[in-house]
């Protein structure tokens, strides 16, 4: 999408103690096959915290009534992810003087994480435009996130438009050791959703 709207992109990942780290793979692939100016993966421990399913010894919830409900935020949040993503990725946007940071939060179909919220993204814009020389100096940066309001299904199909490869993407939290996903975690179960709602195949499970 911020291809397609005229940037030159430079793709930020990151290695912060994932159990699923093999999506750090996935990225890189699909950085290079989308064409970015640059990829960069940085290491980050998010495992010295913990509190989450994804950085600790928690297991991974799987199945039904595996997605938060009632508003409760599900274990596999990972504390404050988004807002350090979100710094590293400013740090970086400086140098390169970036108009914008691309994020690809979703608060429709998605398992309820605070910080992919659009008051979350709006106040951290507003941050980010007081914290930064480039800010303060009159050259604001926005936070740009396309899939914000968007189904699951609606991000596929745009998807689909603008030819991503799904078939290396990875989406799931609790992969086995070749990358295959597991099928039951939240993760897949609404990647699955998007898909059968699209109408579409996964061609990752192909």
């Amino acid at each position: 999408m911020a291809r397609q709207q005229g940037y030159a992109c430079y793709a930020l990942s990151f290695r912060y103690g994932q159990r699923h780290s093999v999506e750090l793979a996935a990225a890189e692939q699909l950085a290079r096959v989308l064409g970015a100016v640059e990829h960069r993966t940085i290491t980050i421990d998010l495992r010295a915290f913990g509190g989450s399913a994804l950085t600790s010894d928690i297991a991974v919830p799987k199945g039904e009534g595996s997605a938060s409900e009632a508003g409760a935020i599900p274990i596999t949040y990972v504390p404050a992810r988004n807002t350090v993503f979100l710094s590293f990725a400013l740090a970086w946007a400086e140098v390169l003087a970036a108009q914008a940071i691309f994020i690809g939060v979703n608060a429709l179909d998605y398992s309820g994480y605070p910080d992919c919220r659009p008051d979350y993204i709006a106040a951290y814009q507003q941050m980010a435009n007081l914290a930064t020389r480039a800010g303060v100096e009159g050259q604001p940066l926005t936070i740009e996130t396309p899939l914000i309001d968007l189904t699951k299904a609606q991000i596929i199909q745009r998807g689909v438009a603008l030819g991503v490869p799904y078939a290396l993407t990875v989406s799931c939290y609790d992969p086995d050791p070749t990358g295959y996903p597991c099928g039951a975690c939240d993760a897949c179960r609404l990647r699955a959703k998007g898909f059968a709602e699209a109408g579409i195949a996964d061609p990752r499970l192909g």
